[in-house]
């Protein structure tokens, strides 16, 4: 079935209906990422987004719903290549086409992705509408009615049907046996407990949860707006967590948030955070944020550790910045994004405060960028100390 991508500037591409048929919109961003299809997809940081897969091998390896962000679909529609028709992963549950119909997900293929890439870097990111109904001018004029990023408040923490909450033993991390020495298991032991730490949600990640667990924090998943006394009390947190999410950073009411900063300052909880989460908490110390040209959305974005020279390489899935001139003095710039400059960690010079832009739990993707949840593991240890 014919299915057309129609952007809010009038530029059409045409392709073959992928997923389920209709017609759905959102900001069309490119993603640079050659695995991890998945996971972007289920991710509740996709919300309001249609990605476009660069990486020509889309579906290839089918869908394992073990490797869920989230139990469904969270991006608006998908552009692709390619779609796989056959796919090889012997714990692959179903074909990716079939489980995009499934949720009822609108995509497209048969496009030139990489054109489409290239446009959106030379312009922007805009508007655009997936659709197999309408025509080219009907899906031009659907896409320029689309609601746009900035303003938008997309935060809904996810229901107990959503979250891929992981339990004991889901959590652990996923290894090849040695025969050699004996071991046939497939997955390392998880290490004890050392701390409980409560964790925000504004559209958390699965396997946030699990490599924080996998670094020997118990997880306490909370709204937002909990109550300081319940985080300390009822919850016995030892630490906070802010989560990745969808949508501008601007339009979370902060003013509704003050639970968080009588946490950081008063109680002098440590405190972490990453992509949005990152941008609320420099955002309640009066930062500000901005939207990216074309936002940062792949597995191959290089940051740069100011402290020590290194360079890690992660994944990043965001369309706003921190804005490094309005942050305080409080604030501290500890690396940046290598390919533009912008903010990718802050800590405080006072407090146990440290945030990252990226996302350090990505899976599959970069393992540099997990030394973040080590770091963690010992400011809650000096802290608790």
């Amino acid at each position: 079935m014919k299915a057309i991508l129609a952007l809010e500037d009038g530029t059409v591409f045409e392709g073959s209906s992928i997923g389920a048929t209709g017609t759905a919109t959102g900001e069309v961003c490119f993603n640079t990422a050659v695995a991890g299809y998945q996971e972007l997809i289920t991710d509740p940081a996709c919300r309001g987004l249609i990605p476009v897969m660069t990486y020509p091998l889309i579906g290839n390896y089918g869908i394992s719903e073990g490797d869920n962000e989230s139990r469904r679909p969270q991006a608006n529609a998908l552009v692709v290549t390619e779609l796989a028709r056959l796919h090889s992963n012997w714990n692959a549950n179903e074909d990716m086409g079939s489980w995009m119909q499934r949720f009822g997900m609108v995509g497209i293929a048969e496009v030139d992705c990489r054109a489409i890439a290239t446009h959106i870097r030379d312009n922007g990111s805009m508007r655009g509408c997936v659709t197999t109904e309408l025509s080219a001018e009907e899906a031009i004029a659907a896409a320029k009615a689309a609601p746009t990023l900035e303003g938008a408040d997309l935060v809904t923490p996810l229901s107990e049907e959503d979250v891929f909450w992981p339990g004991e033993g889901e959590e652990r991390e996923w290894k090849l046996p040695n025969k050699t020495a004996g071991d046939m298991t497939n997955y390392k032991e998880l290490p004890p407990v050392i701390a409980n730490i409560g964790v925000l949600d504004f559209g958390v990640k699965q396997s946030t949860l699990a490599t924080l667990r996998q670094h020997g924090l118990a997880c306490t998943l909370l709204p937002p707006t909990v109550d300081a006394a319940d985080v300390l009390d009822s919850c016995n947190c030892q630490a906070i967590f802010l989560s990745d999410g969808p949508g501008d950073p601007a339009a979370v009411n902060v003013d509704e948030l003050q639970n968080i900063k009588q946490l950081m300052t008063e109680h002098k909880l440590p405190t972490f955070g990453t992509g949005l989460g990152h941008q609320v908490i420099a955002r309640l110390f009066g930062a500000t944020t901005s939207k990216l040209k074309f936002g940062h959305h792949g597995a191959n974005q290089p940051v740069k550790d100011e402290r020590v020279g290194h360079v890690l390489i992660t994944t990043q899935n965001e369309s706003f910045t921190v804005d490094a001139a309005s942050l305080p003095a409080e604030l501290e710039v500890v690396q940046t994004n290598m390919n533009d400059n912008t903010v990718a960690a802050l800590r405080h010079t006072a407090l146990p405060i440290f945030t990252v832009q990226y996302q350090p739990s990505a899976i599959p993707g970069p393992k540099g960028a997990d030394s973040y949840f080590a770091e963690i593991s010992k400011m809650i240890q000096a802290a608790k100390a």
